[in-house]
C-alpha cells in the first residue's frame, strides 16, 4: 500500500511538473525578445549582432538560432512586442474618458510613458526600418498601422480647425511623441506621462 502511494504521489508530481517543463521555451524566447530590445535600442539594429543577444540572454550563439532563425525574424518579434505593449496601454489609457481632447491627451501621457519607463521592454518605434529587413518589411508595417489606426481614431473624433488635415495632424502627434526617446533623459523635470499631456495641450490650446 505505501509503495502504491509512493508511485501515485511520483505520477502527480511528474502531471504537475509538466507544464512548468513545457513552459520553459516560452519563458527564454521572451528572455531573448526584451533582451534583444535593450541591445537595439542602445546600440541600433545595425550594431547589434546575434552573438551579442545570445551573451546577454546567457546561451550559445548557436542555441539563440533555435528559437529565431535570424536577426531580422527577431527584429520583427522585438518591434511587435513594443506595438502589443502600446496598443494595450493606450487602449486602456482613453477608456471612459469621453471629452476627444481629453481622450487624446490620455492617449499621449500613456504612448510616453510606455515608450520611455517601460522596465519590462524598451520600446522601439522607429521612422525608418533596418534596409536589411527586407521581406519582413510589410509584416512591420501591418503591426505599426494598427496602432496608428488607434490613434487615427482618437484624432478622427476632435473638432479641428478648419483647414486642418487629420492625416497631417495624426503624423505631426505621432512624430513629436515618437521623437521623446531622443531627448529624454531619466530623472528629467517632467515625467514622461506629463510630456505626452504637454505636447498635445501645445495644439488644443496653442
Amino acid at each position: 500500500m505505501a509503495k502504491a502511494k509512493i508511485m501515485a504521489g511520483n505520477r502527480a508530481r511528474r502531471r504537475e511538473a509538466a507544464p512548468q517543463e513545457d513552459a520553459v521555451p516560452f519563458d527564454r524566447r521572451q528572455q531573448i525578445i526584451l533582451e534583444a530590445a535593450r541591445l537595439f535600442a542602445q546600440k541600433g539594429f545595425e550594431g547589434t549582432s546575434m552573438r551579442d543577444i545570445a551573451a546577454a540572454t546567457g546561451i550559445l550563439a548557436g542555441s539563440l538560432y533555435h528559437h529565431f532563425t535570424s536577426k531580422e525574424e527577431l527584429f520583427v518579434a522585438v518591434h511587435e512586442a513594443g506595438m502589443r505593449v502600446l496598443m494595450e496601454t493606450v487602449g486602456g489609457a482613453v477608456q471612459g474618458i469621453d471629452d476627444p481632447w481629453d481622450r487624446l491627451e490620455a492617449a499621449a501621457a500613456a504612448h510616453c510613458t510606455a515608450l520611455l519607463e517601460s522596465s519590462d521592454l524598451m520600446i522601439m518605434v522607429v521612422p525608418k526600418f533596418p534596409a536589411s529587413i527586407g521581406e519582413y518589411r510589410d509584416t512591420l508595417v501591418r503591426q505599426r498601422d494598427a496602432y496608428e489606426q488607434l490613434i487615427a481614431g482618437l484624432v478622427a473624433a476632435l473638432p479641428l480647425p478648419g483647414g486642418v488635415d487629420p492625416h497631417v495632424f495624426r503624423l505631426h502627434v505621432l512624430g513629436a511623441l515618437n521623437w521623446t526617446q531622443t531627448w529624454y533623459r531619466p530623472g528629467s523635470r517632467l515625467p514622461p506621462a506629463e510630456i505626452g499631456r504637454q505636447l498635445v495641450r501645445m495644439l488644443r490650446r496653442g
